[in-house]
């Protein structure tokens, strides 16, 4: 989340089942390899042989029509609560499959778009009109209706079915999203009237689904054969390894380096070890590893389960207790800030600014191959393996995932997501923005690594003012919305937000100069063996807390419907982020040099140092292995901010576990590689530690 690591909390009220994301609105061109291929779904309508099992069931086969039944339609369960969709029964129509004769007869899963007067002949006629006397409970909260409505119109710009109508008056007004099961062979139109034994004219046809409607492409192939080679390597490498030092007892740094790359025994054993560095932030693997969860517990908000009680999800998500989850958006500028402290601070004192400039292109390259492994598999591993591995009734989220990887799997590995859309992966806009301004900082970092202090100082100091006083102007003369977690907010402004301020490096720049500010404040005071009183630095650390507090809360007013005050958005978009990074900044500065106290003692856990290390791949695979599990589920939970988190942790113990195993088979073998190829690049040993960027990912 932060914004979603792609978009934020609010990105998606669970009304509709299918995936929302902002920058659906840029689908401009077909998949040459869609995940469900609609020719599937032409060729198996046959009107005859639908007309022939029809036929059958209704006279023959009692109980095979009642499982087609039992499977769908019914009334939605929560109307009162904002719930409008009803899932039927997923696998069990799938499942059917029968040998009759000369046919087989089997289920498929469909969708429609239903209002409430039709629904009554799906029905059972005394269950809807008992939710009709209810028509005045729900009058009270038509107001709300209509905001979740304007809200799901600035999801996405393309022309969506509407869930409720324009100024509903009452339940009459609602639609609804019900699943129907029908035999293959037959359309919906065909089926609804022969099988139901009801008149229905007024719905709208959604999707539908059968077993096998997942076409292979290439991708398919090309991820077999990249994982299955690195699944080879790992047990020949790890075969190499334990042969050679747990049976021959040989010295580990007798054996062959590139041999022993992939080794999962080796491997394994330096991810859990932490030895001490001198000079080491400690600090900074806590900050990571919380911010981290913050961000993977908030894109399971965004991106929920089907919610049974949507009003009451979205009335918290209004309040002032949800601020410490609508706040995580923040997030993402802690680990801007943190990527430009850390590459000045690994740099300043190691390397001289014309060593730098000689270097440049080892700067660049060892940066780009730090991410790169990681990166690409996940991408992979989306275009080719996910979308295979489970199936449910919310699978079009991970189908679009999907067709996105497959269409612009390039932009990702250019670092150009954040322009470029849809996005393969929704969360590495960042690092696109983060890898931009990576490219820039040798501009400030040459001056910085100069040995007059004035000439460094002045060149960051220039750098956060310039960006500061740019992005201000340029804040003030556009009068974008401070955030998008807002109750009405037009599609429209909305894009206008995300494309010209989100996901603008430009505008995310001042954090960033910022923490390199920090960086080498860091190195200088500890040049000059600063000290301060007590006194001071308690007057440090309460300035500290009230500008990160006033930062965590800025967006709280605009929770409000009736808020209008555009000077004060303004002042947000360029103000909050900087101060942000400004509270951090002190927080890691004080830890770093002796006056952090308890604050660093739980931030410096070794508890922190495995989670912080597994960050990048976390931050990579989360949103992947959340959109599985959420595709997955065929029944609607219940809301609530406990409910939430636990499943959140129980996510979070898979997302743990698939991230250390990518980064033991992928992660470590090529950063060893890429170490030997390149001769360390142009980095001090101890700057892997301090400074690995590929953990400071969100």
């Amino acid at each position: 989340m932060g914004s979603l690591a792609g978009p934020p909390t609010m990105r998606i009220i669970n009304l509709k089942r299918t995936l929302v994301l902002i920058d659906a609105t840029f689908l401009e061109w077909e998949a040459k390899h869609p995940p469900f291929d609609p020719n599937i779904y032409e060729e198996v309508l046959d009107p005859e042989l639908c007309a022939k099992q029809i036929q059958y069931l209704t006279l023959n086969d009692t109980l095979l029509l009642m499982t087609f039944l039992e499977s769908g339609p019914r009334l939605p369960r929560g109307i009162l609560q904002g719930n409008l969709l009803d899932l039927g029964n997923y696998h069990q129509c799938l499942g059917i499959n029968t040998e009759i004769d000369d046919m087989v007869i089997d289920g498929k899963y469909c969708q429609i778009s239903i209002g409430l007067s039709d629904l009554v002949n799906l029905g059972s006629a005394t269950e809807l009109e008992s939710v009709k006397k209810a028509s005045d409970t729900i009058k009270d909260e038509v107001y709300l209706y209509e905001r979740i409505q304007k809200h799901l119109e600035t999801l996405d710009g393309i022309e969506r079915k509407k869930y409720l109508r324009t100024g509903a008056g009452n339940i009459d007004d609602l639609h609804f999203s019900v699943a129907i099961c029908i035999p293959k062979p037959c359309s919906i139109r065909q089926a609804l009237p022969n099988l139901l034994g009801a008149e229905v004219i007024n719905f709208e046809e959604q999707y539908c689904r059968f077993k096998n409607d997942k076409p292979w492409a290439p991708g398919v192939y090309v991820a077999i054969v990249i994982f299955s080679l690195i699944v080879l390597l790992a047990i020949l490498s790890t075969s190499y390894d334990i042969w050679n030092t747990l049976i021959r007892k040989r010295d580990p740094k007798s054996l062959n380096k590139i041999h022993q790359s992939f080794s999962v025994y080796t491997n394994s054993r330096r991810l859990i070890t932490f030895n001490p560095v001198r000079g080491a932030i400690e600090c900074v693997d806590g900050i990571r590893a919380i911010t981290m969860v913050w961000i993977v517990i908030g894109h399971l908000f965004a991106f929920p389960p089907t919610i049974v009680n949507n009003l009451d999800f979205y009335q918290w998500i209004f309040s002032w207790g949800s601020m410490w989850l609508t706040g995580a958006p923040i997030g993402v500028d802690t680990f801007f800030m943190m990527s430009g402290l850390l590459i000045v601070y690994t740099s300043v004192g190691k390397l001289s600014n014309m060593k730098l400039l000689k270097n440049l292109h080892l700067f660049y390259l060892n940066r780009y191959l730090r991410l790169f492994p990681l990166l690409a598999s996940t991408v992979l591993l989306q275009i080719g393996v996910l979308h295979y591995i489970h199936d449910g009734a919310n699978w079009l989220g991970v189908a679009a995932l999907t067709e996105r990887c497959r269409r612009n799997w390039w932009s990702s590995i250019l670092y150009v997501q954040n322009y470029i859309r849809p996005t393969c992966l929704p969360q590495t806009w960042y690092l696109g923005i983060d890898m931009q301004l990576h490219i820039v900082s040798p501009l400030i970092l040459f001056w910085v690594l100069s040995s007059k202090k004035k000439i460094a100082w002045s060149a960051l100091a220039i750098a956060v003012l310039a960006s500061l006083t740019a992005t201000s102007i340029y804040n003030f003369l556009s009068n974008f919305t401070g955030t998008d977690i807002r109750p009405i907010l037009s599609a429209g402004e909305m894009d206008r937000y995300y494309r010209n301020y989100y996901f603008n490096t430009f505008t995310r720049s001042p954090p960033f100069f910022l923490g390199m500010c920090f960086g080498y404040l860091i190195h200088y005071w500890r040049e000059r063996n600063i000290r301060i009183t007590k006194v001071v630095n308690c007057i440090l650390w309460v300035f500290s807390l009230a500008i990160l507090s006033f930062a965590f809360y800025a967006t709280t007013p605009m929770k409000n419907a009736d808020f209008d005050k555009q000077i004060y958005d303004n002042f947000v978009n360029s103000f909050m982020r900087p101060v942000w990074a400004l509270g951090l900044g002190w927080l890691i500065l004080a830890c770093a040099e002796g006056y952090g106290g308890p604050i660093n003692w739980f931030l410096s856990l070794q508890f922190w140092k495995l989670p912080s290390r597994l960050s990048f791949a976390i931050y990579l695979l989360h949103l992947p292995i959340q959109f599985v599990i959420r595709g997955a589920a065929t029944q609607h939970i219940y809301f609530s901010a406990l409910n939430f988190i636990y499943i959140c942790c129980g996510q979070f113990v898979i997302i743990f576990m698939v991230s250390f195993v990518f980064t033991i088979l992928v992660d470590s073998p090529c950063c060893i590689l890429f170490k030997i190829l390149l001769g360390g690049g142009i980095k001090n040993p101890k700057s892997e530690e301090l400074g690995d960027k590929r953990n400071i990912r969100k």
